[in-house]
């Protein structure tokens, strides 16, 4: 039996957005230059610029494209009709996939929004909110459905969210544990503290 392999080549600006990400996860976005990511690539900072814009325009397409693919995940959890251990389950294991594909965008998501501009700041918190909100819906969902305990349902969603978040710190693709595990074992420990003895 004869296995193909499709080797998908990087496009330049896909090379410099990975690199860049690296150095923003290791030094910090506001420590990372333009030419810092100009030397990495062997390239000279002018003609960076015919590729990327700015290092703003990096952490514009990283946080919000990693917001896209989270609200299109709670979404579809959402729109399907499940009790809410099921949903949160679900919704769970949609977060940490997400995080875990990427790991140095992920740590620019969770840490560096706050650099974005005035504007782009306001939308970023806007969608986060939402997003917010429909892991909620799903926490008020197995209190309505008598399966939660009665507790805040903001305080819960905001402690879920925090210890989802923190996975992009500690787990590395070589490690014991693989994203689908890890999401099975904080579904686990989650549902323990929520649902009713």
């Amino acid at each position: 039996m004869l296995v193909s392999f499709v080797f998908v080549k990087m496009t330049r600006r896909q090379e410099i957005m990975g690199t860049a990400l690296g150095l923003m996860r290791k030094k910090g976005y506001l420590n990372t230059s333009m030419r810092d990511i100009a030397s990495s690539v062997n390239m000279e900072a002018a003609s960076l610029y015919n590729h990327i814009k700015g290092k703003e325009e990096i952490l514009i397409d990283t946080c919000f494209g990693l917001a896209e693919t989270l609200e299109i995940g709670i979404k579809e959890v959402n729109d399907i009709y499940f009790n809410a251990a099921e949903k949160l389950s679900m919704a769970i294991h949609s977060h940490i996939k997400a995080l875990t594909q990427d790991l140095n965008a992920s740590h620019l998501f969770v840490h560096e929004w706050r650099h974005l501009s005035d504007d782009k700041r306001t939308q970023f918190i806007e969608r986060r909110d939402l997003y917010e909100k429909e892991f909620r819906d799903i926490v008020i969902l197995g209190f309505e459905e008598g399966e939660f305990k009665d507790v805040d349902p903001k305080f819960a969603t905001l402690t879920i969210l925090a210890s989802l978040n923190w996975v992009g710190e500690w787990y590395r693709p070589q490690g014991e544990m693989q994203p689908k595990e890890i999401a099975e074992k904080l579904t686990h420990f989650i549902l323990s503290g929520l649902q009713k003895n």
